[in-house]
C-alpha cells in the first residue's frame, strides 16, 4: 500500500427534500384540506478517526464524496425520508483544512473522534404547514435547502512521542527494529525507508512510548533534493527528537557538519521544530575503537554544549541501547504535558 499523507477532496452534504403539495381526497370528503408533508433533511458528512488506518490512500483516486439527499415530502402529512449520513474514516492524526477559508478546522487525534464537516440541507415545507384561518387550501410549498459543500485538504501527521532524524543509512530503521516490535525494511543502500513508520517501545512494565522513523534527509532537502522534507511534518507532534548519526570512518569535522546540516534542514522547514528538545545519538560504535569513541563524544559535546544530551550506541551489538531507551522513557514521564 502506498503511503499518502496529503489529499485534496471535495465533500457535499445531502440536499433537503422538497415539500409536498397535496390535498386530502377521500370518499365522502370531496374537498379535503391540505396534507402535503415536509421534505426530509439531507444527510450530514462526518469524518471519524480510526487507528485501523495509517495512510490517506483512500483519497488517492476517490476525490469527491456526497451524502444522501433527503426524500420529498409525502401526502397525509408524512415527512420525507431523512438522508443517510456519510461517515468517512480517516487515520488518527488527520488534520482538516478548509481551502476557501484557508484555515485548519479540525484535528482528529483520538480514536473514534468525529467531526461534522458538512451539514445536510433542511427539508422543504409542505403545503399543509401553510394552512391558515384565511387560507384553507394553500398551494404554497418550499424546496429543500442545499447541503453544505466544502473543498478541503487532509494532512496526516503521525502521533508519536519520539521522532528519529538522520541522513540515509544512519541506522534509524535498525534502531526501531531493536527497541520495538516494528519491522521496518533495512538494507545497506540510501532511502531504504520510503514511508514513515511507527514502533511502540516498552521501557518499564507499565510504561511505553511511540517512536516514529521517517525517511532519511540529505543536505538540500529543503530545496527538494532527495526525498525532500515532506515527511518532516510527522515530527511536529513529537516531544523529543533523536538525531542519529553514523560515525563509522568519519572524522569529527564531517560529524559536526552532518549535525549542523540536519539542524539547518529543520530550521528551513519549521523554526519551532528546530527548537524542539533534541538529543544527539552517535551510532555504529562497534566499528570504532574506545579511544575514537571518547574523542568523538567529547568533541560533539563541546560543539553542542552541556545542555544537549549526547549518547553513543550500536544497533548491532545493542551497546548503549537499553540505557538510551530508559533515559528517553524517564524524560517523557517528566515532560508529560
Amino acid at each position: 500500500m502506498n503511503f499518502i499523507d496529503e489529499a485534496f477532496i471535495s465533500i457535499a452534504a445531502g440536499n433537503g427534500g422538497d415539500g409536498c403539495l397535496s390535498f386530502r381526497r377521500e370518499k365522502n370528503i370531496p374537498k379535503g384540506g391540505p396534507d402535503g408533508g415536509n421534505g426530509g433533511p439531507g444527510g450530514n458528512l462526518i469524518f471519524k478517526s480510526t487507528s485501523r488506518l495509517n495512510t490517506l490512500s483512500l483519497f488517492r483516486y476517490k476525490k469527491s464524496f456526497i451524502a444522501q439527499h433527503g426524500g420529498k415530502g409525502l401526502s397525509r402529512d408524512k415527512t420525507g425520508k431523512s438522508g443517510q449520513d456519510l461517515i468517512i474514516e480517516v487515520p488518527q492524526g488527520t488534520m482538516v483544512f478548509d481551502l476557501e477559508l484557508d484555515e485548519q478546522i479540525a484535528d482528529l487525534r483520538s480514536e473514534g473522534e468525529d467531526f461534522l464537516i458538512a451539514k445536510g440541507g433542511e427539508g422543504g415545507i409542505g403545503n399543509s404547514a401553510y394552512k391558515t384561518s384565511t387560507n384553507r387550501a394553500p398551494t404554497r410549498t418550499s424546496k429543500g435547502s442545499k447541503g453544505q459543500y466544502r473543498e478541503v485538504r487532509l494532512e496526516l501527521r503521525l502521533l508519536a512521542d519520539v521522532g528519529l532524524l538522520g541522513f540515509p543509512n544512519a541506522g534509524k530503521s535498525s534502531f526501531v527494529n531493536v527497541v520495538s516490535s516494528a519491522k521496518p525494511k533495512i538494507a545497506d543502500y540510501p532511502f531504504t525507508t520510503l514511508r514513515p513508520s511507527l514502533g511502540v517501545v516498552d521501557f518499564s512494565p507499565d510504561g511505553n512510548f511511540v517512536i516514529a522513523d521517517i525517511p532519511g534527509l540529505i543536505s538540500g532537502a529543503s530545496e527538494g533534493v532527495g526525498l525532500g522534507i515532506q515527511f518532516l511534518r510527522h515530527l511536529s507532534r513529537t516531544r523529543l527528537i533523536l538525531q542519529l548519526i553514523d560515525i563509522f570512518e568519519k572524522d569529527i569535522d564531517i560529524i559536526v557538519k552532518e549535525m549542523d546540516d540536519l539542524v539547518l534542514e529543520l530550521e528551513n522547514y519549521q523554526l519551532d521544530l528546530a527548537k524542539r528538545e533534541r538529543w544527539l545519538i552517535l551510532n555504529k560504535i562497534d566499528l570504532i575503537t574506545k579511544e575514537q569513541q571518547d574523542l568523538i563524544k567529547t568533541a560533539s559535546q563541546l560543539r553542542l554544549g552541556d545542555s544537549t544530551i549526547v549518547k553513543m550506541i550500536s544497533t548491532v551489538t545493542k551497546e548503549g541501547v537499553s540505557d538510551l531507551v530508559d533515559e528517553v522513557g524517564r524524560y517523557l514521564e517528566l515532560h508529560n504535558d
